[in-house]
């Protein structure tokens, strides 16, 4: 029987590759299980969408039921809402055409219908016109969550995924209305979740509504010691021997980023096996990282032909300086980068085209690890 690859990326990581979590894992039940609100901020490709199932499972062991909403999946308001109801729905498919339903609203009555196909559960609100009937509904839908739970008797734990992407909808108002709702549903825990911090910790400050409506969980990378052990135990138990100082290189080439450690590994594993060969060492590595690079040739490139120079200019500088000190007259200097007030507003957009992120101690790294290399080997 062919070896299975032992290092997932690109999609939910099962428990047996979940790494590095355990006391972010262990907070996130305690506090959902206990009704809490939790804000959970992370640049992307940090581990927060595993993190969130991995606790669902074991709220599910609790008869705690769960559901996942990514709201940024949503192209309006009112879809969003839609959407809201539909996966709300879904946690009691009884066979009564779920006609209790209709009975929970009071301004506007839901259109439920199969769709043809799947079977699944349309829902719309065709008499929804104007902002503020949009207002209306979506004052109404929040507060379904506990009267569904009520309606259950077991206690409901809701994920919005992506949820700085509310800031979006009915003028910014959304905020006000899910925080009225929420703040008096004990029976209902939340995950408030986005992959944006920069915006996330703008609708956690004092001036927002949320402020202080829960604990917030804030993911950093995994200790890199642990993450590189992790890497040579899953070789090794893969039926590979790992050279001395392996999981080390594969963490610090992938830029200790959960999602480019795995998917360095993962691919390094199928080549290593493709060849045939029963230890797995530094070239190895290096030699994947030429495929992928090369594979992704065209794709990087299109994005550094988007970019304008002066935001080329400091993308090469965060590669090349290690993201320190970008703004400082040094740096602008030694990669002739121009003004600070130039150099801030090109570091802002290159964080809302995801390129880079802000770290914790105040440097810029780039979000795709095989991006910057690209940058580092192509660029000039």
């Amino acid at each position: 029987m062919a070896r299975s690859n032992p290092f997932v990326y690109g999609e939910v990581v099962p428990k047996s590759a979940f790494v590095g979590r355990k006391s972010e894992l262990e907070r996130l039940v305690a506090d959902l299980t206990d009704g809490q609100k939790v804000f959970l901020i992370s640049p992307r490709r940090y581990g927060k969408s595993s993190l969130i199932r991995h606790a669902f499972a074991a709220l599910g062991r609790d008869r705690i039921d769960t559901l996942e909403v990514t709201v940024s999946s949503f192209s309006s308001y009112v879809a969003f809402l839609e959407g809201y109801v539909r996966a709300l729905a879904g946690l009691d498919a009884r066979s009564d055409g779920r006609s209790w339903l209709r009975d929970l609203f009071t301004t506007f009555t839901p259109e439920l219908r199969a769709e043809s196909g799947s079977g699944a559960l349309a829902v719309s609100f065709p008499a929804v016109r104007t902002p503020r009937d949009a207002a209306r509904l979506g004052a109404e839908v929040f507060a379904l969550p506990a009267r569904i739970a009520a309606r259950r008797g077991r206690r409901l734990v809701i994920a919005l995924d992506e949820f700085q992407a509310v800031t979006g909808y009915d003028a910014g108002n959304v905020e006000q209305t899910l925080r009225a709702a929420v703040q008096l549903q004990r029976q209902v825990g939340y995950v408030f979740a986005g992959s944006e911090p920069s915006l996330m910790e703008q609708m956690v400050s004092s001036r927002r509504p949320f402020y202080k409506a829960g604990p917030i969980v804030r993911l950093g990378r995994i200790p890199p010691d642990v993450f590189a052990r992790f890497i040579d135990d899953r070789f090794k138990r893969a039926g590979l021997t790992p050279e001395a100082g392996l999981g080390a290189a594969i963490v610090d080439v992938a830029g200790n980023l959960p999602y480019d450690v795995q998917r360095l590994a993962h691919e390094t594993w199928d080549d290593v096996t493709v060849a045939r060969l029963r230890a797995v060492g530094l070239d190895d590595v290096h030699r994947t990282l030429h495929r992928l690079l090369a594979e992704q040739e065209i794709f990087f490139e299109s994005v550094w032909q988007r970019l304008t120079l002066a935001q080329r200019a400091v993308l090469r500088a965060v590669v090349l300086d290690h993201g320190h000190e970008i703004l400082g007259a040094d740096a602008r200097t030694r990669y002739r980068l121009g003004g600070a007030s130039s150099v801030q507003t090109s570091l802002l957009a290159l964080q809302r085209l995801d390129l880079i992120a802000r770290e914790d101690d105040g440097r810029y790294s780039v979000v795709d690890s095989l991006m910057r290399e690209w940058v580092a080997r192509k660029t000039y």
